[in-house]
């Protein structure tokens, strides 16, 4: 199995050419998800991060509704533009509402926002204008068409019509502005492998944001989606790496995956290829944070962080050196799909 070097500054992606660090802060924890985070505190962590290196910074407008980019425009306009990379998304654009009527689901906190779901031409066009504002930043390096798949509209027929809500318009938006310079990068954020490729066969993309589905727990993206990234040119960024946090604290009773609980059945895997890094001295979410990047398709992890001592975690997970050995018993157990390339 042929092995890929993993010290590498950015993996380039798009026309223009944009270097993507491998290694990123995912923004939807600071958008106040599942509790308030302070404002000090959240800022405190996008500043740790740039301070400590990290250059790609992922949000979205559903983070927080509209919290998530306040948060990363207030550091990040301080910092001179072309020292990092930032990647935000449309979708949904966001109505002014009394905070008291606001339907915030997941987020503990938010701005007096409710998202508005719309895959038009204008509604992207809107969507991208707001957030440009709430950055407070001249321009958006990766824009991504966010949550077009099952799981977030919740059945195939409401999916399909999302989808070719999509492909008339925020597409089509989308393949304007990379045109017109307005953007560098142009993809879609995406939390299934179906959709995903679907999206790679249909889309002239530049990138791809696939949240959970390449990780050192489940690799079905390896069969097609990465085959057909790799044969295209088109860069994976991998959101959620930690799969929720199961990657990250371990085997335990109530480890999320997937936003929920884990099934027992997760929790013994887990555990499998937890007892493999304590036989080798490396933390389980070192494997897990390193794993991704082993494939050539793949130009990232970004993982999200609350407090800037995870931010500082993440960076010594990263570099956390782990021996080919770990790699090669966790495919002998049959832990790592057998054509799952590993991190040198």
């Amino acid at each position: 199995m042929q092995e890929t070097d993993m010290r590498i500054i950015g993996r380039r992606a798009g026309r223009a050419g944009v270097e993507i660090p491998v290694l990123g802060l995912g923004g939807a924890p600071l958008g106040d998800l599942y509790a308030r985070l302070p404002e000090a505190e959240a800022l405190g962590t996008i500043r740790t991060a740039y301070d400590a290196g990290i250059r790609l910074f992922d949000t979205a407008p559903y983070y927080g509704h509209g919290l998530s980019e306040h948060r990363f425009g207030h550091v990040l306009r301080q910092m001179p533009r072309e020292s990092y990379v930032l990647s935000t998304k449309v979708g949904r654009w966001l109505e002014p509402r009394p905070i008291e009527k606001v339907e915030r689901g997941m987020w503990a906190g938010s701005l007096a926002m409710q998202p508005v779901l719309d895959y038009s031409y204008d509604g992207t066009m809107r969507a991208i204008e707001q957030s440009l504002q709430r950055l407070g930043i001249d321009r958006i390096d990766i824009l991504l068409i966010h949550d077009v798949d099952v799981w977030t509209h919740g059945s195939a027929e409401a999916y399909e019509q999302r989808y070719r809500e999509a492909m008339a318009g925020a597409a089509k938006a989308l393949v304007e502005l990379r045109a017109q310079g307005v953007v560098r990068a142009i993809g879609a954020g995406i939390n299934e492998i179906g959709p995903a490729e679907r999206f790679l066969r249909e889309v002239d993309l530049d990138c791809l944001m696939l949240a959970g589905r390449y990780t050192l727990l489940e690799q079905g993206a390896i069969e097609r989606l990465l085959p057909l990234a790799e044969a295209r040119g088109i860069r994976l960024l991998i959101a959620g790496p930690f799969n929720s946090g199961i990657l990250a604290v371990g085997a335990r009773e109530g480890a999320q995956y997937d936003y929920k609980p884990a099934a027992p059945e997760i929790r013994a895997r887990v555990a499998r290829l937890e007892a493999i890094c304590v036989r080798h001295q490396v933390p389980l979410a070192a494997a897990a944070l390193q794993f991704p990047l082993g494939h050539p398709a793949v130009a990232a992890v970004v993982p999200g962080a609350v407090r800037a001592e995870e931010v500082r975690r993440n960076l010594a997970l990263f570099r956390q050196p782990i021996p080919p050995a770990l790699w090669a018993e966790m495919r002998a157990e049959g832990l790592l799909h057998p054509a799952a390339p590993c991190p040198a």
